[in-house]
């Protein structure tokens, strides 16, 4: 089930052994989960969800939404999901330093990651950085010793089992494997992050 502990008198910290908290995350954001008040905020981590509320903690049944949450990730699990696809230019800078640390061609980076079934744990870093997991073990490389000051926006990386797309120019450490043109954030949509937690992704190559 994983620990639940307390943070403040009116906000608890999940710590969570789910594969994806992403999914669980959005479940209780939904209203219908919860008898009388929910959640102000719900904020997925790695491995956490933070639940904050407008009132003290001791009089909702947390634990018993929990298990109805998990209850309805597993039935939603078990339907097809929509996926969102993104295209993408596999030249990225880094692909032959990964396929030397790796022992793997290329070309089976860029098959492995594009038949990945990625799905967003969280976000974070900038605003629509959404934090992938899906990826094999063997793809689990770790972060640049020696950041880059600049990496362009719509860059695909991957870095520590995760995969992500920056979505606007910024410094950052991630392994550089491809671009993409999908816009990942824009304050002007009616929802502005493109891959919120819980989304299903697939990178497909062009």
């Amino acid at each position: 089930m994983g620990a639940l502990l307390p943070y403040g008198d009116r906000a608890v910290l999940f710590e969570c052994d789910d594969e994806h908290p992403g999914r669980l995350a959005e479940r209780l954001r939904g209203r219908e989960m919860w008898q009388g008040d929910g959640p102000i905020e719900v904020v997925p981590g790695a491995r956490t969800i933070l639940l904050s509320f407008a009132q003290s903690v001791d009089s909702i049944d947390i634990l018993g939404v929990l298990d109805r949450a998990r209850e309805g990730v597993g039935a939603e699990a078990a339907r097809t999901p929509e996926v969102v696809e993104i295209q993408v230019v596999y030249d990225g800078d880094d692909l032959p330093a990964l396929a030397e640390e790796t022992g793997r061609a290329v070309e089976e980076i860029i098959a492995s990651h594009s038949a990945a079934a990625h799905v967003v744990d969280f976000c974070g870093f900038a605003p629509g950085f959404a934090y992938m997991s899906g990826l094999p073990e063997w793809m689990h490389v770790a972060r640049l010793a020696t950041p880059r000051t600049r990496v362009p926006a719509g860059s695909v990386a991957i870095a520590a089992g995760w995969s992500a797309v920056y979505p606007g120019e910024s410094p950052g450490g991630w392994r550089l494997i491809g671009r993409t043109d999908a816009v990942m954030f824009d304050p002007d949509r009616a929802k502005p992050a493109l891959l919120p937690p819980g989304t299903e992704v697939r990178f497909v190559p062009r």
